[in-house]
């Protein structure tokens, strides 16, 4: 069998033997839109229990637009030009609208980062900001149920009108990304954010699951208190192809979205492989092991007990995170990891959490461009320069006679067991 897996954003081949395959993992694909930029405005002009813009923003009001940072990917581009054109036939000027990157505790977006998410011409016509969430004049907005105190981006607490961009994908603690992410942790204080994911170890805190998840809930409420008045999220197709465009209401349309989400990448199995195979699905979802780690969380749910992930990540900036470094060069257990993740969490940290509670069950090899050195001796996993000796690896710990699926959008599918 000849497979083609994304990485980076180059296109690898691989070959497997025909008698060792199971399959490929593949969402259950629906198709795109046939006008993008018709279903963006259908969406924006049809909002989901929420008034449309046109009630919402008055003459010369101070605008902020909350955009998705690099490591997502989310199209802004597509979707600003119908919602400048609003705003300016509102009588709201450009100069009275700031467009931020919710970059969360992501470093800041670069020229050619922000060209590429929201256009060179739009980038001329209106400010533009990348979020800082250790930045001295954030503004405290109140506190949550569960005891967070919200502090976010002085310009967007300014703001008359907030208006949120986003794009839905799984998330692994907080269920799904996209809605109130834009604030918590879009465009938050660090410990507002650090609070916020150190509920992460609750049991209803999963990949899928929003009902009774503490950090959505909390992430909820901080959207609320932050008064965002209309989301525009996204949900695309493993094409990258927007299949349908959700507007409105913080959480209303956000559940609408994610419902459609679920159903697409939700995917049922009968069978766990001894080995299994997966790209995140290229640049940037694979843009550092931070970010990828999340294609390596989904594929746990496909891996039977005892076997092999292989996972296909380039990497290009290393490892993303400091934090995740340095918990895991200093926590080499689950039982310290999860004390400190209770005791004394900072974000980043996390991730080694995570990682560890996979290696326990599974064996990780990682085909990237991080030193080989760095990969067994920090992170427990297996290095590999190429996927063939990867698939060589793996046969060695398994036997030759191994079952194998391949995860081709592993960041964005969510395995389950059927009955």
């Amino acid at each position: 069998m000849e497979l083609k897996l994304a990485y980076g954003n180059q296109t690898v081949t691989v070959e497997v033997p025909e008698k060792n395959f199971l399959g490929t993992l593949l969402p259950n694909e629906l198709p795109s839109a046939e006008d993008e930029s018709l279903e963006i405005q259908r969406a924006i002009n049809n909002p989901i229990k929420s008034p449309k813009l046109e009630k919402i923003i008055k003459p010369n009001m101070k605008v902020s637009i909350l955009a998705d940072d690099h490591t997502r990917g989310t199209p802004a581009y597509l979707i600003l030009p119908h919602i400048l054109n609003k705003l300016n036939k509102l009588k709201v000027p450009d100069e009275n609208i700031t467009i931020i990157f919710g970059c969360g505790t992501h470093r800041c977006v670069m020229p050619g980062e922000a060209e590429f998410l929201i256009g060179k011409e739009i980038i001329k016509r209106i400010r533009v900001e990348s979020h800082n969430c250790y930045a001295e004049d954030l503004v405290n907005i109140g506190k949550t149920s569960f005891g967070n105190e919200i502090k976010i981006n002085s310009i967007v607490a300014n703001s008359d009108a907030i208006i949120t961009l986003g794009k839905l994908g799984y998330h692994y603690y907080a269920g799904f990304t996209g809605g109130r992410k834009s604030i918590l942790p879009g465009v938050s204080s660090y410990d507002t954010i650090n609070f916020n994911h150190a509920m992460l170890i609750h049991p209803k805190a999963v990949t899928g699951n929003l009902e009774g998840n503490p950090v959505h809930q909390d992430m909820v409420e901080a959207a609320r208190l932050a008064k965002v008045d209309f989301i525009i999220n996204l949900v695309k197709n493993s094409k990258d192809k927007i299949v349908k465009t959700f507007a409105g209401d913080l959480e209303a349309a956000h559940l609408e979205a994610s419902k459609l989400y679920d159903k697409m990448f939700r995917v049922t199995i009968k069978k766990r492989p001894d080995i299994v195979l997966l790209s995140a699905g290229g640049y940037p979802k694979d843009i550092d092991l931070y970010q990828g780690s999340k294609a390596i969380d989904n594929s746990k749910f496909l891996v039977r007990p005892g076997g092999v992930i292989i996972a296909l990540l380039e990497c290009r900036e290393g490892v993303g995170n400091d934090v995740y470094r340095e918990w895991s060069i200093k926590y080499r257990t689950l039982e310290e990891l999860e004390k400190q993740v209770k005791t004394n969490f900072v974000l980043g940290g996390h991730k080694a959490y995570y990682m560890e509670r996979i290696l326990l069950k599974s064996t990780i090899i990682l085909v990237s461009e991080m030193p080989d050195k760095e990969v067994s001796e920090i992170y427990k996993l297996k290095p590999s320069s190429n996927v063939d000796d990867a698939l060589e690896i793996a046969y060695n710990i398994v036997g030759r006679n191994a079952s194998l699926m391949v995860m081709p959008y592993a960041a964005s599918t969510l395995p389950s067991m059927g009955s």
